[in-house]
């Protein structure tokens, strides 16, 4: 038994928080293009749109229903397959190979969260109160000057604190990433990890980047919430 070495966790810090913009970048488009993705998919079920509302709820019971791991896997070796079904059903000339890991990530990403996001949006919709839309119509404004100037501002006030901890779980899910190759900050860690053998010290910096990058967020959501409440009354 030997104690942790402290000078190689210092050591290795600088390798590993390379994976940070990875990490981020990734959340980040998750967090959009899965907030446009769920707000679009709520308002379907919300107002209860025919065909469409079945094939959202198809949609959320596949995204759902399996882990994020298969999704990403399914991705990764699938997009590609597809893109050369249609090369060759097409006669394009899309080069798959040259296209970046990260992109098939931003897109497996951006509808695990966004089925997620679906639920989130449409129950924070549904508890603004109906009369409020009402009482849009009664001084000329259509559904959607309604929607827009009135029940979604509301909406997104509550649902605020669901969207960070979505953000911060799509940096921390972002770890899974480092199976198709994208050196996130876990991914960097192991690659530290594995030229020293040292893999206990390198996975604990890897969750003290983690707690750093997850805390500095919860703070900011916690202002965003607190400024979006500022004109609420008691």
């Amino acid at each position: 038994m030997r104690g942790l070495d402290i000078q190689y966790m210092f050591e290795c810090f600088p390798e590993i928080i390379r994976g940070v913009p990875n990490a981020i970048i990734i959340a980040v488009v998750a967090l959009l293009a899965g907030g446009i993705i769920g707000l679009l998919c709520a308002l379907v079920r919300f107002f209860k749109v025919p065909v469409l509302r079945q094939i959202v709820g198809v949609y959320i019971a596949i995204i759902r229903g399996t882990p994020l791991m298969v999704q990403i896997l399914v991705t990764y070796y699938g997009i590609p397959r597809i893109l050369e079904y249609l090369n060759y059903r097409w006669g394009t000339n899309m080069n798959v190979n040259s296209i970046p890991a990260i992109y098939f990530m931003f897109f497996c990403f951006s509808l695990y969260y966004g089925s997620y996001m679906t639920e989130m949006f449409r129950s924070c919709i549904e508890a603004v109160d109906p009369g409020q839309l009402e009482a849009c119509y009664t001084v000329g404004m259509t559904t959607r000057q309604g929607m827009i100037r009135v029940v979604l501002p509301q909406a997104f006030s509550t649902a605020l604190p669901n969207i960070g901890n979505n953000f911060i779980g799509a940096i921390k899910d972002a770890s899974l990433a480092f199976a198709v190759a994208i050196p996130e900050i876990l991914g960097r860690a192991r690659i530290v990890a594995g030229r020293s053998s040292k893999f206990l010290e390198a996975y604990i910096v890897a969750a003290i980047v983690y707690f750093i990058i997850c805390t500095i967020c919860q703070f900011a959501v916690e202002l965003m919430e607190k400024h979006s409440r500022k004109y609420s009354t008691r």
